[in-house]
């Protein structure tokens, strides 16, 4: 086993064993029926017994449950989420975090602005339950007009905030189909890239509310194309064809089995092709001399999802595990064993002080694989902030971040005059922070081996930033983060983003 294996197995073992240890001792913390419900999947009636434990404590019996405001939303949608049934009963003290914690569930389902759940007496030692939701609106055609980089501080630093790289066209997004909390959307793209994608969710199709159906399409044509990095940045190649066609269709089937636990088994095939040019250019874009790739990829997810809020968490745990076989049946154009793992911890200090922290590593089995396909270090929220501008690429690698933040601001305005109720109420939250983010890539064979080696200043040495930032917080799951970072190479700038950090 050489060194570089050796020292590999070593910190991807120890970095395993904290979230584990992490993983095992939140999970063994959180035993209490604040977190530990059981399914509304189960016949009702449970814990029918009565008894007076003494005169401050003893078990309230529910008698009926009503839901207002639900004009669209199936009531046994909500029912789903609910910890307690009609003949259900409960301890009265462990009463109000059943309820806290369903109305976030509620929330969590992003078909309500609003959510509350209130226990009405109705007799001795019973109690009534009325459930009050204000729907959101659901069918939102979003215009698109974004830059075709991977994020703006790129779009500006790198490519000189070329306007010509704006792509644009119609996203539509229904949500909360036939009410059941289904939802389609469809993206028709233009410009750089151009893109027509058909996604349709169906959370459950069985009685018990416990297996769902995700069904995705896509088809991509690029003539703006990254096909190198140099010096840990993208380079492009541009002309007015089609660069690269690429599609896939996939079916997922999910299970969830309680409230807060997932499982996802996936079925994805793709179907890739590029130009003479494009492969003149990167002989290796999808492997030596070839024009074409194809493979299937047979992968699973297990998610445990104990966060408050998942627009913006402030509380709670989520943790994720993914494994995926690319190449698994009936192509062998690529072949390779994926793996990550993640795992966030959102902590209230109280005083409205806020602290989380994120940790995620990957591995893969393969180091000689085509460009196309690399992992990469710099994607979506994975990466080390002050490294935004930068890609670094790697058969494994780990992230974590840490943030402290306390909110400064929070009110809820009413728009008064508004025909529309779904946008009557408009929060707005803000939030002054500090962090520091740290990772590690080990490199490419490919890129070591060469003369001179290449991409090789951010790998295989650890990297870190932190840094002051402002996040604003609003309705429909809106986020904007300005940021400040300095990083490890001396390096500073203004970072912006529209997504929440992790």
């Amino acid at each position: 086993m050489t060194r570089c294996a050796h020292d590999f197995i070593l910190q991807l073992a120890v970095f395993i064993g904290l979230i584990a240890g992490s993983y095992t001792t939140v999970a063994n913390s959180l035993t209490d029926s604040y977190f530990n419900q059981p399914d509304t999947t189960k016949k009702a009636g449970r814990n029918k017994e009565q008894v007076v434990i003494d005169s401050l404590t003893y078990y309230v019996r529910v008698n009926r449950i009503y839901i207002l405001g639900n004009k669209k939303t199936k009531t046994s949608i909500i029912e789903r989420e609910l910890s307690l049934k009609t003949g259900d009963s409960v301890l009265n003290i462990n009463l109000p975090k059943i309820l806290e914690r369903d109305q976030q569930k509620l929330f969590n389902l992003h078909l309500f602005n609003s959510a509350e759940i209130r226990a009405l007496d109705s007799g001795p030692r019973t109690i009534d339950l009325l459930i009050e939701v204000n729907e959101r609106w659901y069918t939102f055609p979003v215009p698109i007009f974004h830059l075709s980089d991977r994020n703006f501080n790129e779009w500006w630093e790198n490519y000189d905030h070329d306007l010509s790289r704006i792509m644009y066209g119609l996203k539509l997004y229904q949500y909360n189909m036939r009410g059941r909390n289904e939802t389609l959307t469809f993206t028709a793209q233009f410009g750089y890239l151009k893109q027509f994608e058909l996604m349709y969710r169906i959370p459950y199709f069985d009685k018990k509310q416990k297996q769902g159906l995700i069904f995705q399409a896509d088809f991509i044509d690029a003539k703006n194309v990254s096909y190198r990095t140099e010096d840990h940045k993208l380079v492009f190649l541009e002309t007015d064809q089609v660069l690269r066609n690429s599609k896939g269709i996939g079916l997922t089937y999910t299970y969830r089995n309680n409230f807060y636990r997932y499982h996802r088994f996936g079925y994805t095939f793709r179907n890739t092709k590029i130009t003479d040019s494009l492969q003149q250019v990167n002989p290796n874009y999808l492997g030596p001399d070839n024009l074409k790739q194809r493979y299937d990829v047979l992968s699973y997810e297990f998610v445990a999802d104990y966060r408050d809020v998942v627009a913006y968490p402030l509380k709670g745990y989520n943790f994720l595990f993914h494994l995926q076989k690319v190449g698994f049946a009936f192509t062998n154009d690529l072949e390779k064993l994926d793996a990550w793992i993640s795992y966030a911890h959102y902590l209230d200090l109280k005083k409205n002080f806020y602290l989380s922290n994120f940790s995620f590593a990957y591995w893969s089995n393969k180091d000689d694989i085509p460009y196309y396909n690399y992992g990469v270090l710099g994607y979506n929220r994975l990466f080390v902030r002050g490294y935004e501008v930068n890609v670094i690429e790697g058969p494994w690698y780990v992230l974590n971040k840490t943030t402290l933040k306390k909110r400064i601001f929070s009110r809820t305005y009413s728009l008064p005059g508004s025909r529309f109720k779904e946008f009557k109420y408009f929060p707005i939250a803000i939030y002054l922070k500090t962090y520091f983010d740290f990772g590690y890539v080990s490199n490419y064979p490919a890129y070591e081996n060469s003369l001179p080696p290449q991409n090789s200043s951010l790998s295989n040495t650890w990297i870190s930033g932190t840094g002051m930032g402002l996040d604003f917080v609003s309705f429909y799951d809106m986020v904007l983060r300005v940021e400040y970072t300095f990083n490890s190479q001396g390096r500073s700038g203004l970072f912006l983003h529209i997504k929440k950090e992790f």
